[in-house]
């Protein structure tokens, strides 16, 4: 175990240490948005699998229509799921919908807008006859062709691709189980009026509803109290879990048993103080096959310190390819004062203007503001003994918004 504050790239790597992707379980594609494919995406047939109309008109052989105005005789119809049977031959023309196969012996759509219908012949008047009229078959994808790559989060346009690809149920990757125990004698659930000596637990569902966006299922384990019976019970009923974060009690205090009890319990404790602020005291160890996390008391800490070290570890176990959570860079709109020795998470507000994105630090970064957190939808990274920082540098940052 190290004894001093670790770094937090060196704390993130010990985090994410021998943790590989879960393994794979099919699901129904109704329920497969947010999940990890586990394996590629090939299409299962070619789309569209004809030539298709993409638009409402009538479907001639180029060679007729060279010159207009022209007539040609109508001899049938070409619908969506009901396609013409016969061949499209000199002088004749197939009324066609949005859709519909172009029938055998048209090559060009003329729309209805320049033609006009007079019994079973119709006019071809002037106008444009443009190539993207038809839809070529395979214009879309063919068969066979992979369009999604496996460690995909997968978001409502893939899914509408996978389904149109043909896939009614897909590989995915099983979601990590996160079991989250608060701890505290003080704390009182959401709609319970607190004590005098009481505060509302919010950390747990504010840390919830970021494993949920990050791809977890997460677990509401409720709050131990500051008792070693309390906390064993508790921890008793989450032994199913891969991960177990604890929030509260971790620290060195007369009342903090976290540590403790977790060490009785056979966690081989591998650090528990943390180069940054805010978040100092975070605990990480493991207790049999589960990872153990300890996350600090204070909301905002244990929000920033959930997004900073819980998130990557959720996107291992979920063998996540794209780099949609990672740093990125953005243009400081207001001066930042130096940093000191440890690692600063500043709010922020990040905005896109004129193709770039910008990025602006909440008035106040007391760590006890929940609202000014809930304000911000970005972390501004600050390295340790950075120098100010003025308006127009660029900075790192991390997203909040998800």
């Amino acid at each position: 175990m190290s004894k001093g504050p670790l770094s937090v790239a060196e704390a993130l790597s010990r985090i994410l240490d021998g943790a590989e992707a879960l393994g794979a379980e099919r699901v129904s594609i109704s329920e497969a948005h947010g999940r990890v494919l586990a394996t590629p995406l090939a299409a299962g047939h070619t789309q569209p699998p004809f030539d298709a109309s993409a638009m409402d008109g009538y479907a001639v052989r180029g060679a007729d229509v060279e010159n207009t105005p022209t007539r040609l005789r109508v001899i049938g119809e070409s619908a969506a799921g009901r396609g013409f049977r016969g061949r499209v031959g000199d002088g004749e023309a197939v009324r066609i919908f949005t859709g519909a196969p172009l029938p055998e012996g048209g090559d060009t759509i003329v729309i209805q807008e320049n033609t006009t219908r007079e019994g079973n012949e119709v006019v071809i008047g002037p106008g444009e006859l443009d190539p993207s009229y038809i839809r070529k078959r395979g214009f879309d994808f063919k068969e066979g062709q992979t369009l999604l790559e496996a460690g995909r989060m997968l978001n409502a346009r893939e899914i509408m691709l996978a389904a149109s690809m043909g896939h009614g149920v897909l590989s995915v990757r099983r979601r990590p189980r996160i079991s989250l125990l608060a701890t505290g004698d003080e704390l009182v659930l959401p709609g319970t009026p607190p004590g005098p000596d009481q505060i509302v637990c919010s950390n747990p569902f504010g840390i919830a509803a970021m494993i949920a966006g990050a791809g977890g299922a997460a677990h509401f384990a409720g709050v131990a109290r500051d008792t070693r019976e309390s906390l064993n019970a508790k921890l008793d009923a989450v032994r199913d879990a891969d991960i177990v974060v604890t929030i509260g009690g971790a620290s060195v205090g007369d009342h903090d048993l976290v540590g403790p009890v977790l060490a009785d319990r056979g966690m081989k404790l591998d650090f528990w103080k943390i180069a940054m602020r805010p978040g100092k005291p975070l605990m990480f160890g493991t207790l049999g096959g589960q990872r153990v996390m300890g996350l600090p008391g204070n909301p905002v800490s244990s929000m920033i310190c959930a997004r900073v070290f819980l998130v990557p570890l959720i996107r291992r176990l979920l063998g996540v390819t794209d780099r949609g959570f990672a740093a990125r860079s953005a243009i400081l709109t207001a001066d930042m004062p130096a940093n000191g020795p440890r690692q600063h998470y500043a709010r922020a507000i990040l905005d896109s203007a004129d193709g770039r994105e910008t990025v602006r630090p909440v008035t106040s970064q007391d760590s006890s503001l929940i609202a000014a957190l809930a304000r911000s939808n970005a972390l501004i990274v600050q390295p340790p003994n950075a120098q100010k920082s003025l308006a127009g540098t660029t900075v790192e940052v991390l997203l909040l918004d998800f």
